[in-house]
């Protein structure tokens, strides 16, 4: 079982069906200790308005054990890499995420998509590049996973993909992972979940890590204090007061 999940969705993205308290509840009975709230960007046609993720201060920091983290899957919106939220306002997250998605995004070609996707990882502005294994977004892989370790920006291994969104994911996902394991680059998985009833569901993804002899322990997901200090490493201050609760009940 890993205690974090870096990757759900509310019904804030009306096209996803839980709420806050649903995850909560779930990530109290499974024993998820920490998990991020991460709708999709305003760009996307039901996404939550931008002041969504301005509000997110006024979410409670650990409720009954479990904490939250305030974050975005922000749409990868161009070629230079732009994203969808911008500005001071991205310091007041604790996790930025950014992908590929098919209404904002319409994928082009491998070289469309590697150029975009580099420009992203370069901006500094985002801390882990989701589902980069989408078949329908072909990129240079090499390429992708080499520069990715060396910005210190986290490449997901999407769960969902395998199970509903986005199949056929399973040869790209291996071969980033394999990549990973080659230039050290920084793994996560994460559950997608658009309904609580996914959160902490890593079963297709970690088949995928292990595959790829990619060690449990550098993945974020394995315990709080790992991610936490990976999101202050690239500069998350908001994150301070997460790691001083989990240091001083571990």
């Amino acid at each position: 079982m890993f205690p974090v999940d870096t990757h759900t969705h509310t019904v804030a993205s009306t096209h996803a069906y839980s709420t806050v308290h649903d995850y909560l509840a779930v990530a109290k009975q499974r024993g998820i200790q920490l998990f991020a709230l991460t709708d999709h960007g305003p760009a996307m046609a039901d996404a939550p308005h931008f002041w969504h993720f301005v509000n997110l201060r006024v979410l409670p920091r650990v409720v009954d054990g479990v904490a939250i983290l305030r974050g975005i899957e922000a749409n990868i919106s161009n070629e230079r890499g732009d994203i969808d939220y911008f500005g001071d306002y991205l310091a007041e997250l604790d996790l930025v995420q950014a992908g590929f998605h098919e209404p904002v995004f319409p994928p082009t070609d491998v070289a469309n998509h590697t150029e975009a996707l580099l420009a992203c990882i370069q901006s500094g502005k985002v801390d882990i590049i989701t589902h980069p294994g989408n078949p329908r977004y072909p990129i240079e892989q090499d390429i992708i996973v080499k520069t990715a370790a060396k910005y210190n920006v986290a490449l997901e291994i999407n769960n969902s993909s395998f199970v509903s969104s986005r199949k056929g994911s399973e040869p790209t996902c291996l071969s980033i992972a394999k990549l990973a394991v080659k230039y050290d680059a920084q793994l996560v998985m994460g559950s997608d979940s658009h309904i609580a009833f996914t959160l902490g569901q890593f079963d297709q993804a970690l088949s995928i890590i292990d595959e790829a002899g990619y060690t449990h322990e550098r993945l974020l997901n394995y315990a709080p204090k790992t991610l936490l200090s990976f999101l202050k490493g690239r500069g998350h201050r908001t994150v301070d007061d997460l790691l001083d609760y989990f240091n001083s009940n571990s």
